[in-house]
């Protein structure tokens, strides 16, 4: 049995300045009801691929967490399996950690979303509300608005007339799009964070022009009666963009000020002989822009999705982070902001380009996968089986995906706990799996061989491969239902009911978070050592 920790003993070891990563092994959606500030979701379904991805150092010194379930002792077992040596578990999870006096936080990505709320108390960051800036619109006033998502959340439902520009290339790109000091410039997201970090990366850059963040994003848009666009690409000019010289003298005076430091690859190398340091390799550019080629080991985090979501990238607490892009602009205004969020130790590689590099998407290592060897059906010879009624699919895919489109008849699943679907799998049909990665479905089908009374096979390329065969799809939005989507936090507008109270319940979370982090007291945003 993993050693138990106490929540006392946690809560020094936060505050100690040693490396710490807090992990907690449910699934998202059950993470985000309550869970400690700076634990990090590594689910029991995703720990193949994950634990490897946060945990670059074996020996660093973790604590697995979970609701009192008993998911973290098995997290913990299987961490010491993979080499951590290291590995307690918090007595009584979080409800111990409740019990004990300290605060519990609901939602995801909360050190990133409190720090945005503390951004805009610290520096007074201008913004506008909905009605304003529609007003602004139908005056004719010079101006452009700036959609700081990644490009799916774009294509989802943004502001009439914005262009996608996603944070981490607002300093780098903004020449683009503003060329007179009299333009204003509004910065939008879905609610709060990234549109606030995105105003305020332009205003501490220096750039000369009014810079405002739209209140409440595209909900408030929606709240005050407004309609959002849908399904528009407009996306900024995939070129180096036009006074780049110029936003690399901002974004170096900016990381320049919060602390960055500046390396080489051969001190990079030697960082990576240091057995007591955890380092963290991170691609701040857009992903196309890592696949067409990318410096080996490094992992794509684009820099306004990392500041916006720390936790899928960097889980030990005192880490090294090491940045590389191209032109240095969009590294040091990465690294600016997240010295300022948690105080990592951040430096920028000034020649991360230079020399090998590889080509391809970054995908997490997982050899207990490689190591299975499980029969495929093709797209073909799915439709093939599926039509004679020889099928039972069982889908993998998150379930906000899965609702949106999945082979007709599937049933969603979440591996590590197929054992639940028991009951609804015959033995005189063939169950074949379909997942995102290979990996996944040869883990799940290996799981599904234990106790299901069918052969098992698995899609090649997944429901994706089945969708670009040209063969029918199936949706239904309440497919799994709201309270079923324990591996995914639901956002207001993924609801099917409520939705409207939903969002309004989501702004006022974001508002008060950082009236909550003062109370907890585990993040100094803005001035630590």
């Amino acid at each position: 049995m993993p050693k138990q920790i106490d929540a006392a003993t946690l809560k020094g070891w936060i505050a100690d300045g040693r490396e710490l990563a807090i992990l907690d092994a449910r699934e998202e959606g059950e993470f985000g009801r309550s869970h400690l500030f700076w634990a990090i979701p590594c689910p029991l379904s995703k720990k193949e691929f994950r634990a490897r991805a946060l945990l670059p150092r074996l020996a660093t010194r973790v604590v697995c967490v979970d609701g009192g379930e008993g998911y973290a002792a098995q997290l913990a077992g299987y961490l010491e399996g993979i080499g951590c040596s290291d590995v307690g578990v918090l007595a009584g999870g979080t409800p111990g950690w409740i019990a004990a006096g300290y605060t519990a936080f609901s939602g995801v990505n909360v050190p990133s979303k409190a720090f945005g709320e503390w951004i805009e108390h610290h520096y007074e960051t201008p913004s506008v509300d909905p009605g304003e800036l529609k007003a602004m619109m139908d005056a004719g006033t010079d101006m452009v608005v700036l959609d700081s998502r990644p490009i799916d959340e774009f294509r989802r439902m943004t502001i009439p007339t914005a262009v996608n520009v996603p944070g981490g290339e607002l300093v780098y790109r903004i020449g683009e799009f503003v060329t007179r000091p009299e333009t204003t410039i509004v910065v939008n997201c879905a609610g709060r964070t990234r549109s606030i970090l995105g105003a305020e990366s332009l205003r501490s850059a220096g750039v000369p022009n009014k810079v405002v963040a739209l209140r409440n994003g595209t909900m408030g848009w929606e709240l005050a009666g407004f309609t959002c666009d849908r399904g528009r690409s407009d996306r900024y000019p995939d070129r180096r963009p036009a006074g780049a010289e110029t936003a690399f003298d901002r974004a170096d005076r900016f990381a320049r000020k919060h602390g960055v430091r500046f390396i080489t690859r051969a001190e990079y190398d030697r960082m990576q002989g240091e057995a007591d340091r955890t380092t963290y390799l991170l691609d701040v550019r857009d992903p196309e822009e890592f696949a067409a080629g990318h410096l080996i080991g490094s992992r794509s985090a684009p820099g306004g999705q990392l500041v916006q979501a720390t936790d899928q990238w960097v889980a030990v607490r005192g880490a090294r982070i090491v940045l590389v892009d191209d032109t240095g602009v969009r590294a040091r205004m990465t690294g600016g902001w997240l010295r300022q969020l948690g105080g990592w130790d951040v430096c920028v590689l000034t020649d991360g380009l230079e020399g090998r590099i590889e080509e391809g998407a970054w995908a997490p290592r997982a050899p207990e996968a490689d190591a299975l060897r499980i029969p495929h059906l093709t797209p073909a010879e799915l439709a093939v089986l599926a039509g004679e009624g020889g099928a039972q699919v069982i889908d993998l895919a998150r379930s906000i995906d899965f609702r949106d489109g999945h082979v007709p008849g599937a049933i969603w699943g979440i591996r590590t706990r197929l054992a639940a679907l028991s009951d609804r799998l015959t033995g005189d049909r063939q169950i074949v799996v379909a997942a995102p990665e290979e990996a996944q479905a040869r883990l799940a089908a290996a799981e599904l061989q234990g106790f299901a009374k069918a052969p098992v096979k698995i899609l090649a390329g997944g429901t994706k491969a089945w969708a670009a065969a040209g063969f029918p799809m199936a949706a239904d939005r309440r497919d799994p239902a709201d309270a079923d989507c324990v591996d995914f936090y639901l956002r207001p507008y993924d609801r099917n009911d409520g939705i409207e109270e939903a969002m309004h319940a989501y702004l006022s979370w974001e508002i008060d978070l950082v009236h909550e982090v003062k109370k907890d007291g585990d993040a100094p945003f803005g001035a630590w050592a």
